[in-house]
């Protein structure tokens, strides 16, 4: 049982105009801890508006209890997100964790009491601490230092151990360790690291082996298998002569062999099963030229399930022992959507997921793998909203600078005509190894329904899904060239007889701010206005002061400043050395915790663009890290954006 701690995104998207002014009326909507400077006061009609659709609710699946009969998740009720337990499909949300931070975490597997570790960090700062939650006893433990970062890897399936990932020695390096989950502290190391990065998928049913991954970047990792008790690793090798990416990793249920997915010899990820004595590989997917996206095994039944990505939304299947080695695939039933967080019942008997759709809120499901019977545990609400006037998107492809086609989605707005134009607004995502999926969004549902707004989600060259020779196409000194497929989308949208291409806006988080930031640096004349959230202005400052155990993973990706040659290609394309350029108005935001992209980056932009004379609005979060968890932060941001949008697109 592998768990993988959520980092909650910041959902937003972006604004721009040109007022300064601060009012009582401004200082009542925005919360104490946020911090601006040139935004205007909301005006309190458009924000009671805009909060319907800030009021609607998800819920993601977070595991079956152990007895099967009925499930965790994770929801909001109050500012944060927060554990509930589920009793039966329907049932009411019954909240187990009560903090002012958000919270992930999993029942202890076999666990009678109830009890729960949990993961949770301080104002964003990203270094999680776990705790055991016992309802019996009604206490919470801290089980880790209180400084450092942690994560959750494998629990054992009696629920006595589990393995935790722990940069406490040195703080940028994360080393392995056997700890107790009821129990304060570590019990010994596993596996002490230096520069590399590992990640346990995997314990076997006897309970001997562990299966880990080391991971440099999306495009290459390394397999292998430890035994528990002795330490001792060896690796496993991948078919080919060429680096590979690795990502589902589980063992089978007579732990011989483990199921594997890999993009060795073949553009996707496919589904292999390994021998782990001879390293045969055996194709299990070669006919699926997607991704595997997730995998999960049941070791009793011997039941496989994983997912595939396919052109951004989920398929679902299933394999079934038969007798000797043979297997049957068969495909699950699911509407058009994106599944994530697969896990069985205890028995092997459902599937529990979530299940994430373009015009309906995220919500917990389960599926009966006899019938294919779909069940669905929340319903969220969507403040008072009526659902059928939310909006689906729509997959399109343009052409870019090189003939290639770009993916992307398509969110129309119901008034958009030839005769009524609609303004554009671009949302870039980050990673860059990130997709763009067509996600619920109630801000978006609001650009759509209420302010006329088209939106656009492209998957720019560098995007994952589309195969690794797709991924591979903005490395290092390729970088704007992602920026390039932002233009040929600007030429398409010019294209779209109900689209205004004089008014368009671009937003994005994280690296997708960077998206923003260099894209107003290229097209600023075929752009109106830019919101930068939690966004890279300079690649060399951004290396230099990101957090230490990140810096590594960063450079596998984007390039090694420690390389005059790759320094030189920062100096040239990082959006801060070009702010003279950016002539739009321009939102930034960020939260001053940031681990992984420091606030010193919204404040050099920010800083540069307005010793040009531009206007810039600012939004900095006091408790925030990469992103803005808080609801009260988040809907305070969200209602800036929209009325900066509202006043750079001219929107009456």
């Amino acid at each position: 049982m592998t768990y993988r701690m959520f980092v909650p995104p910041s959902l937003v998207i972006l604004l721009g105009a040109n007022v300064a002014v601060h009012s009582a009326e401004a200082d009542t909507l925005k919360p104490a801890a946020i911090q601006t400077d040139d935004v205007p006061p909301i005006p309190a009609a458009f924000a009671a508006r805009l909060a319907q659709y800030q009021n609607t609710r998800s819920a993601s699946f977070a595991g079956w209890s152990p007895d099967g009969k009925g499930i965790l998740i994770r929801t909001r009720f109050a500012n944060a997100l927060q554990l509930h337990r589920v009793y039966e499909p329907g049932a009411r949300r019954e909240q187990v964790t009560f903090f002012d931070e958000p919270v992930d975490g999993h029942f202890i597997p076999k666990a009678g009491d109830g009890a729960i570790v949990f993961a949770m960090s301080q104002g964003g700062s990203e270094n999680d601490q776990l705790y055991l939650l016992d309802r019996a006893k009604f206490t919470t433990t801290l089980l880790t230092d209180g400084r450092s970062k942690h994560s959750l890897e494998v629990m054992r399936d009696d629920g006595h151990l589990m393995i935790v990932g722990s940069n406490q020695r040195n703080g940028r390096d994360t080393d392995l360790f056997v700890a107790d989950p009821r129990k304060p502290g570590f019990q010994r190391t596993i596996l002490e690291v230096k520069d590399e990065h590992w990640i346990v998928t995997d314990w076997s049913k006897d309970r001997q082996s562990l299966l880990l991954n080391r991971y440099v970047s999306i495009n290459e990792c390394y397999p292998a298998v430890m035994d528990f008790e002795t330490g001792k690793r060896r690796d496993l090798a991948l078919p080919g002569n060429e680096k590979a990416a690795v990502g589902a990793l589980q063992f089978s249920p007579e732990g011989k062999t483990a199921y594997i997915g890999c993009d060795a010899e073949n553009e996707f990820r496919r589904l292999a099963r390994l021998d782990l004595a001879s390293g045969k590989y055996e194709w299990l997917t070669s006919d699926i030229p997607w991704d595997v996206s997730g995998l999960k095994v049941h070791h009793d039944t011997g039941k496989v399930a994983f997912t595939v990505n396919a052109d951004g939304a989920t398929q679902l299947y299933l394999l079934e022992p038969l007798p000797g080695t043979a297997q049957k695939r068969r495909e699950l039933p699911l509407p058009t959507g994106i599944v994530s967080s697969i896990e069985f019942s205890p028995d092997g008997r459902r599937l529990g997921f979530t299940l994430a759709r373009p015009d309906a809120p995220a919500d917990a499901y389960s599926m009966d793998l006899a019938t294919g019977n779909l069940t669905r545990w929340t319903y969220s609400e969507v403040g008072g909203l009526n659902p059928a006037s939310f909006i689906s998107a729509n997959r399109i492809r343009f052409p870019s600078f090189d003939a290639r086609e770009i993916p992307g989605w398509y969110f129309r707005p119901p008034v958009a005509s030839p005769t009524r134009k609609a303004p554009v607004l671009i949302n870039i995502h980050g990673g860059p190894e990130s997709q763009a999926q067509p996600i619920f969004s109630g801000t978006t549902q609001f650009y759509l329904n209420e302010m006329g707004i088209a939106v656009i989600l492209p998957n720019v060259r560098g995007s994952a899904g589309y195969g690794k020779t797709y991924l591979k196409l903005d490395n290092a000194e390729k970088r704007e060239d992602s920026v390039k497929d932002i233009g040929a989308l600007l030429d398409w949208i010019a294209r779209q007889p109900e689209l205004d291409a004089s008014r368009v806006a671009v937003t994005g988080g994280s690296y997708g701010g960077f998206m923003v930031l260099s894209t107003l640096t290229h097209f600023g004349n075929r752009i109106r206005a830019g919101i930068d959230v939690v966004g890279i202005c300079n690649f060399n400052t951004f290396l230099a002061n990101t957090s230490p155990y990140r810096v590594d993973l960063r450079r596998a990706e984007y390039g090694d400043e420690r390389d005059e040659k790759m320094k030189a290609v920062f100096e040239r394309i990082s959006p801060s050395n070009h702010a003279d350029k950016i002539v739009s108005a321009l939102l930034v935001a960020h939260g001053r915790n940031d681990p992984r992209v420091p606030f010193s980056e919204a404040e050099q932009i920010a800083g540069k663009v307005r010793a040009q004379g531009r206007t810039v609005w600012t939004v900095y979060a006091d408790n925030e890290g990469h992103g803005f968890a808080k609801k009260d932060n988040g809907d305070y941001l969200r209602a800036v954006e929209a009325y900066f949008l509202k006043k750079s697109l001219g929107i009456e």
